[in-house]
């Protein structure tokens, strides 16, 4: 007979926020992204992707 303790109870992960892609590019295709002082630029290709370039 085998007995197992119950597992750890864990804390639930704090929600990330989360942005659509296409309100971000306001319904085009590129948006910047500022982050301090560097700029970035954020691409939906045609494949439906997302590229972040400095």
């Amino acid at each position: 007979m085998n007995f197992h303790s119950a597992p750890p109870k864990q804390s639930p992960a704090p929600a990330l926020p989360s942005y659509a892609a296409r309100d971000l590019t306001a319904g085009g295709d590129l948006a910047q992204i500022v982050l301090d002082d560097q700029t970035y630029t954020l691409r939906i290709t045609r494949a439906g992707k997302l590229i972040l370039t400095k």
